[in-house]
């Protein structure tokens, strides 16, 4: 049996998977850039999914950018009183 019958079948997949990686780094990084620039969006991820924005803090602590948390939480408290 020789390999030739099953090198579009491969081709094809390995277009899919890179694809699907593509568009997941794609996606990663709006959802990171949607939550850089908005508060009451990093709001409604803390009510929805507080584990993705607790690693989205902690993405941004590990690079150095400290505060982001504090003040969400200091402007979050404001809004409830």
């Amino acid at each position: 049996m020789s390999p030739r019958p099953l090198e579009p079948l491969a081709k094809r997949l390995l277009k899919g998977v890179i694809a699907l990686e593509l568009a997941g780094v794609f996606g990663a990084y709006a959802l990171f850039h949607k939550m850089n620039n908005s508060q009451d969006f990093r709001n409604t991820m803390n009510k929805r999914f507080p584990s993705v924005l607790e690693v989205y803090y902690q993405s941004n602590e590990w690079a150095g950018i400290y505060g982001i948390r504090e003040r969400d939480h200091q402007a979050w408290s404001a809004k409830q009183e």
